[in-house]
């Protein structure tokens, strides 16, 4: 054996866990995809239908000068966060530049171009919209971290920002940021028909899922389907947060 080879087995212990009704990862194990109409891009993808999720996520890693070589027009909406890096956006032929905290919704049918100024890395979602009866589809829009309210609910220390309008029922997903003080948690056990997906923006915590705790920190992905039990406690030195994905204001499916 060369000596710059490891032991036998030590890549094998780790902090991942799919399960068919939730998911753990760590990025250190979700490897890059090249796609077509993309360039100087990887995505690597956190969810999709092939998991059993009703959405797609994905962290896109665009280098300068990368992105799409024509706009996106597959139909589906869209959402777009920017954790780090200057990324140009064109919703429908309209431009705007987004900076860390920046992001973007784009309502079914719109055609999205992406540019990267610098190193990108932002989260991707994206799913088929579902039309509710008396509601048109939603507007695109766009906005910032900073300017959305922080909102404490049900325990001190622990505070919700809902990037999307919260009581806008042409919307049919949410994306909020819940950020926890260190030793904050949910005051109770979560069990609900909304499926999540959560990226860890920042600090560290435990999350339970069903009946298990599972260590997570920043840049994890959890992906958790309807009815899981979820709880979340904060720990380490400094505040967590995470951007959180649900699917909400529809009647159940059949079929």
């Amino acid at each position: 054996m060369r000596p710059n080879n490891p032991p036998p087995g030590i890549y094998g212990h780790n902090r991942t866990m799919v399960t068919p009704h939730y998911a753990v990862m760590p990025p250190e194990g979700i490897l890059e995809s090249k796609l077509p109409g993309w360039r100087a891009t990887n995505v690597r993808f956190h969810t999709s239908p092939s998991m059993g999720a009703r959405f797609a996520q994905a962290l896109l890693e665009i280098a300068p000068g990368g992105g799409t070589t024509a706009p996106v027009n597959d139909g589906l909406e869209h959402f777009l966060y920017v954790v780090s890096g200057t990324l140009e956006l064109a919703i429908d032929a309209v431009a705007d530049v987004l900076e860390p905290g920046g992001y973007a919704y784009a309502a079914a049918g719109s055609t999205v171009g992406l540019h990267a100024r610098s190193d990108v890395r932002a989260i991707w979602i994206k799913r088929p919209y579902e039309p509710a009866q008396g509601h048109k589809i939603p507007r695109s829009l766009l906005g910032h971290r900073d300017h959305i309210e922080r909102r404490l609910k049900h325990t001190e220390g622990r505070a919700w920002q809902h990037l999307l309008p919260d009581e806008d029922l042409s919307f049919d997903m949410a994306l909020n940021i819940l950020s926890f003080a260190p030793g904050t948690y949910f005051p109770f056990v979560e069990t609900h028909i909304m499926e999540h997906g959560l990226y860890m923006l920042q600090g560290q915590g435990l999350y339970l899922l069903g009946r298990d705790w599972h260590e997570c920190w920043t840049g994890d992905f959890i992906w958790m389907g309807s009815y899981v039990p979820q709880q979340f406690y904060c720990t380490g030195w400094e505040e967590a947060s995470y951007l959180l994905y649900k699917d909400i204001n529809r009647d159940v499916r059949f079929g």
